[in-house]
């Protein structure tokens, strides 16, 4: 096993939970006198519990192997502040209410960074009736395509997932003041705040 899962970070965590050695052990399937060899340096565990440690831990098993922990600290939820992750290999996509650990095709993924749009990914935003219509004057090749807009309010999500050949464009309802997203599969993600509903069409 890597020495990358530290006899730190098990007992740490460990700590964190308020289990005692005998606790964990119980959990995992192991001696008390194994989880002290782990935290105190002397041995690290085979990859057969890793799974159910990760789990009596409470994080994952790439938290668990990196030590890189993410602590939620959104605990109140705001979707407003919540992530988009994008698997680069299948074009997934995760929305997440904070941030999180989360792999996909065996890539671990990072959030998206939202830009303002620059020339090529100018969003054209137009109220008809209660929705709002996002067009992009945007290429909608195989190779190069919006893959989503989303509409993101203080309490809501509306997804649009969009294909390589169809229109780069989606109808939203409307709803309370938010944030409008679009993701370019080559450029990444993109975000203009919704119009006031009295502003006229345009680009933004």
């Amino acid at each position: 096993m890597p020495g990358y899962l530290t006899a730190e970070t098990i007992k740490g965590l460990r700590e964190g939970r308020g289990l005692t050695q005998r606790a964990l052990a119980d959990a995992v399937g192991v001696t008390d006198k194994a989880v002290s060899k782990w935290e105190s340096g002397r041995g690290l565990p085979d990859i057969n519990p890793l799974e159910p440690l990760a789990a009596a831990l409470g994080v994952s098993v790439a938290e668990l192997l990196t030590g890189d922990i993410r602590q939620n600290a959104n605990r109140a939820g705001n979707l407003m502040r919540a992530r988009f992750y994008v698997c680069p290999v299948c074009g997934n996509v995760v929305y997440a209410l904070g941030e999180g650990s989360f792999s996909c095709c065996g890539v671990h993924l990072v959030p998206c960074e939202a830009e303002e749009p620059d020339e090529a990914h100018g969003l054209q935003v137009e109220r008809v009736e209660d929705e709002w219509y996002v067009t992009l004057d945007h290429p909608m090749t195989k190779e190069h395509y919006i893959s989503f807009i989303a509409y993101v309010t203080m309490d809501g999500i509306t997804f649009k997932k969009l294909y390589p050949e169809q229109e780069a464009a989606a109808r939203l309802r409307m709803g309370a003041s938010g944030t409008l997203y679009a993701y370019c599969n080559r450029h990444g993600l993109f975000k203009v705040r919704t119009p006031r509903r009295s502003q006229v069409a345009g680009r933004v």
